[in-house]
């Protein structure tokens, strides 16, 4: 018994170490059949390096390179970066780079976005827009140029003269019309929007309540005669109550002054008069003759 449990046990490590040695050969095989290929892919790799990453993808997803310093290492991505367009083959699913003045384009003829400095036009990148259209800055897209539209015109309005209906014959009257769609940059301007001219109306007058501001604020304006003249004084006393102490004096000598030479004059005259009426009655009277 002991002897067949001996021998079962040999049998049985022999079976073990064939089946590792059989495992290694193939490990050598496949390490021989691709180098550098790693087990345990990552990030929806179906096949991958160690050094250049993805080598190919899971079904459904595109393979790219992505540029990392001076190196490129392959990843798997459910869909294209910026700058790419997907196309599907048979064995692979790969991202394309578009076109170096595309920003972003569905396939490899027909952009979806221009880079700077270009204007995007039926799926291509222009420098300048073609004959008849426009380049929109905002958009960076090349568009129809549109011209300005207006509406008819409105009715005319009342004749008016300095904002009143009353109180005049000639005045005059306007009229408007709005904008339907301005303009672009090189399309037509707009016409003038608003017209006025001349109207003749038969006279009539203005009741209380038509009165223009302009009349409202005259009579404002216009103060009572009463109140001017007590104003007058006012404005006196406060020059007078302005004036230095040392001025009053004088002023009032000078009116001493004038009263004094108007009362010396006065002498003068009365006298003049006197001597002149003394000088009259001393004349001789002359002789009268009598005849006979």
């Amino acid at each position: 018994m002991h002897l067949r449990l001996i021998s079962w046990l040999f049998i049985i490590l022999n079976f073990m170490e064939y089946i590792g040695s059989q495992n290694a050969s193939r490990g050598r095989r496949q390490r021989r059949m691709h180098p550098n290929v790693s087990q345990g892919c990552q990030g929806g790799c179906a096949t991958c390096s160690d050094y250049n990453g993805c080598l190919s993808c899971k079904p459904r997803l595109f393979f790219a390179l992505e540029r990392i310093g001076m190196k490129q290492i392959g990843v798997c991505l459910s869909s294209c970066p910026s700058g790419y367009y997907g196309t599907r083959y048979p064995d692979i699913n790969k991202c394309t780079k578009c076109k170096a003045d595309c920003d972003t384009c569905f396939n490899k003829n027909f952009c979806t976005k221009c880079k700077s400095g270009f204007y995007l036009h039926l799926g291509k990148c222009l420098d300048n827009c073609p004959e008849g259209l426009e380049a929109n800055n905002h958009t960076m897209e090349c568009v129809s140029i549109v011209h300005c539209e207006v509406s008819e015109w409105n009715p005319w309005s009342p004749c008016t003269k300095k904002g009143k209906t009353c109180g005049f014959k000639r005045g005059t009257e306007t009229r408007v019309r709005e904008i339907i769609q301005h303009p672009s940059v090189k399309g037509n301007l707009c016409p003038p929007t608003n017209e006025t001219r001349k109207c003749t109306v038969q006279r009539k007058k203005c009741q209380k309540g038509e009165r223009g501001k302009k009349g409202r604020e005259r009579k404002r304006k216009k103060p009572n005669k009463g109140e001017s003249k007590e104003a007058i004084p006012d404005s006196k006393s406060l020059e007078s109550s302005k004036e230095i102490p040392e001025q009053r004096e004088n002023k009032q000598q000078q009116k001493k002054r004038k009263v004094q030479d108007k009362q010396k004059s006065g002498i003068e005259v009365t006298l003049a008069e006197g001597l002149t009426s003394v000088s009259q009655r001393t004349q001789p009277t002359p002789c009268r003759r009598r005849y006979l």
